[in-house]
């Protein structure tokens, strides 16, 4: 690279155009930026005004720029790598000086000219006499600065006005405009024009910036990071645009535009609207959508979790590293089909498979489930996607009822996708079998009866509980409509209502023969009150008094919310007791399970821990065999799953392996013989594994 020391002057002289690629940030200096450049200017003013000899030029930073090359009559150009905010901010306080200068018809006005447009011959134009080509956002705005009479009908690509009618651009011309007007003006005329001399003089020779112009082999990424440690500051998804791009550098340009320019606006335009930079929250994190949405494309490529503030860093190393894209055309494709899957999971349109599990997500709180969610959106078909997406939402929603723990999320779900690339059956037989042989604590599926107990006995309801209940009782509503029903759509939010309050001892007195009998009674009562058979919704919350008042009271208030089959059914009751809640229950629980199917029947022998940790022991490599029916069938271990010859899928235990060659569940630790790799001795793999 050549670097060169050049005066804001310097910079604009002579014929050229600097590019800022589209990929680049919009304008971004605010006042703050703005003021320390206009100290930095009426310091140098103020050496001038001592001692001319005193004037050393103030190091401004460096710019990085490739040379672009130009054939015919198309004026030289430099692709600016970095350095767009220090150079737009000096062609708008050049502008400034120029119209300040117009008021006061003064010489500078069209000295001033000379370094914010290009003249002579040039290929077009209408594009090529500005010397800086701004970012599209800020094009419209910069082009009405810098020259407000202009014809735009042959620029292309001008974003409307209207979309951002105040810029920071415009704010920065403001600001230096009243600043240069404030500094010129006296009392007497005659001085405005010594000023203008010495104001240009302290640009011209009181600032300084290093231009850095790359040479062939240079990488224009590192540089940029290095020099990088100032300015506004970079947010995971700045730097990651900037390291794709400037991967991309070289590309040329046509129509006086980068080519480079349109990769960015097919694939990251769109991740650059409002949406993606709304803010949402995972836990106690929050940071934009598009952090979110690149945290969950790395940690799907890598199959690990990866830390969002970890996001830049994971991605170069990876890329760099591990295994890079082919193209940046390819990678750009890979993360816009991420974004377009994650855009569906934020929307949570009720009619898309991926909206409603986005909302589950939510009332669920297991973001950590989105990287895997991802990889199967993209790898499979919608009837797969829906399966699957059922799949893990059973699985999750039994956990969250039956007390499991969430800690291992985070690691188990990325862990699945590993797995899911090395099957060789569907996405929804691989995921189904994979959880249904989880046997600890930390990762098991509850069945049937676990959850049908929890359902039952535990205390569902705790105030950091009621969007999960919220979400359960809402598909249990829609579950129980019919076609008898009305359609209805509730667009309130529902809450969550006791139907025996949580006070209930003003009004809801318990009948006992003694004392005794009494305390018992309440102690029995007092257990059912947070159960789901005692939860309902509203479309509005109750009146204190008649939530807390007796059932007589209760009940003709929850008919007032007969829109819903939940609350309808409860007009058929005359009394509120425990045993009416227990048969509620265990009526709401007959929906539940089968809307939250259970995990695969498996053999016991294949959720034996032991068993489990034997079976992943065994080295790749391992034949197999397994005799029955007069016929024998061969298989290998690899990657810790068995592929029989012959056969389709991947099997996570020797009892599933059985099952698919006999169609019954067995004890497969009993079925199949192991020869370990470099061994000539067979061993029944019951014998193996307890040997």
């Amino acid at each position: 690279m050549k670097p060169f020391t050049r005066s804001i002057i310097d910079l604009f002289d002579s014929k050229r155009r600097y590019l800022i690629p589209l990929y680049q940030r919009k304008y971004a200096w605010r006042q703050a930026n703005l003021e320390l450049l206009w100290d930095d200017i009426i310091r140098a003013v103020g050496k001038l005004h001592v001692d001319r000899s005193s004037l050393t030029p103030h190091f401004m930073g460096a710019m990085v720029i490739n040379q672009v090359k130009t054939y015919g009559m198309q004026v030289q150009a430099y692709e600016v790598i970095d350095g767009q905010q220090r150079l737009t901010t000096f062609q708008l306080l050049l502008a400034a000086l120029r119209d300040v200068a117009k008021k006061h018809k003064s010489k500078y006005e069209n000295e001033a000219t000379k370094f914010l447009l290009n003249e002579g011959v040039m290929e077009r134009h209408a594009v090529e006499r500005y010397k800086l080509w701004p970012t599209l956002t800020d094009r419209r705005a910069f082009i009405a600065i810098i020259e407000p009479e202009a014809d735009v009908t042959d620029i292309p690509d001008l974003v409307d006005e209207a979309v951002d009618p105040v810029t920071l651009a415009q704010s920065a011309y403001d600001f230096f405009r009243s600043k240069i007007a404030d500094h010129v003006q006296a009392d007497d005329p005659e001085t405005i024009e010594f000023k203008f001399d010495i104001l240009y003089e302290a640009l011209k020779d009181g600032l300084a910036i290093v231009s850095i112009e790359l040479e062939a082999g240079d990488d224009p990424q590192t540089i940029f990071e290095t020099l990088n440690s100032r300015g506004i500051e970079l947010t995971p998804a700045d730097l990651m645009r900037n390291f794709i791009f400037q991967r991309a550098t070289g590309l040329g340009q046509q129509d006086a535009s980068l080519n480079v320019d349109k990769l960015y606006k097919q694939h990251w335009l769109p991740l650059d609207r409002p949406f993606w930079q709304q803010t949402a929250s995972r836990g106690r994190q929050k940071t934009s959508r598009i952090n979110w949405m690149l945290t969950d494309h790395l940690a799907m490529q890598l199959g690990q979790l990866v830390p969002v503030d970890q996001l830049f860093s994971g991605y170069r190393r990876w890329v760099l590293d591990q295994m890079p894209p082919s193209t940046s055309e390819a990678e750009l494709k890979s993360i816009s089909a991420t974004a377009a899957v994650e855009q569906r999971l934020f929307e949570q349109s009720k009619d898309d498979a991926l909206g409603r599990f986005g909302r589950f997500a939510d009332a669920f709180d297991v973001s950590t489930a989105m990287p895997l969610v991802i990889y199967i959106a993209r790898s499979g078909n919608a009837v797969e996607l829906e399966e699957s997406l059922g799949i893990l939402e059973s699985y999750i929603l039994r956990r969250d009822i039956c007390g499991l723990t969430t800690k291992n999320y985070n690691k188990g779900f990325v862990g699945i996708i590993d797995r899911l690339r090395r099957m060789q059956t569907s996405i929804v037989e691989t995921l189904k079998e994979y959880l249904s042989t989880r046997k600890s604590d930390i990762d098991r599926w509850p069945d049937d009866e676990e959850f049908r107990r929890a359902w039952l006995t535990r205390d569902q309801y705790r105030n950091a509980r009621q969007p999960r209940l919220r979400y359960i009782l809402e598909v249990i509503e829609q579950q129980k409509r019919t076609k008898l029903n009305e359609e209805i759509e509730i667009k309130s939010d529902l809450t969550i209502e006791h139907i025996m309050p949580q006070s209930w001892r003003a009004n809801w007195p318990v009948e006992a023969d003694s004392e005794a009998d009494v305390q018992e009674k309440e102690l029995t009562r007092e257990t059912c009150i947070n159960k789901l058979g005692n939860l309902t919704l509203l479309t509005h919350p109750l009146n204190v008094t008649v939530s807390n008042g007796p059932f007589s009271v209760k009940l003709p208030a929850l008919k007032e919310q007969s829109s819903l089959a939940l609350n309808r059914e409860l007009s058929e009751d005359k009394v509120w007791n425990e045993a009416a809640i227990k048969q509620r229950g265990q009526d709401l629980f007959s929906i539940a399970a089968m809307r939250w199917e259970p995990p695969l029947p498996i053999a016991a022998d294949d959720t034996d821990e032991a068993g489990s940790r034997a079976f992943s022991a065994l080295p790749d490599g391992t034949q197999c065999v397994f005799e029955y029916g007069g016929k024998r069938y061969f298989g290998n271990l690899r990657n810790g799953a068995l592929e029989i010859n012959g056969f389709k899928g991947r099997h996570f235990s020797f009892s599933s392996a059985s099952k698919a060659v006999t169609q019954t569940s067995r004890n497969g630790w009993r079925d199949w013989t192991i020869r370990l790799p470099g061994s000539s001795q067979q061993l029944l793999a019951d014998d193996w594994r307890r040997g």
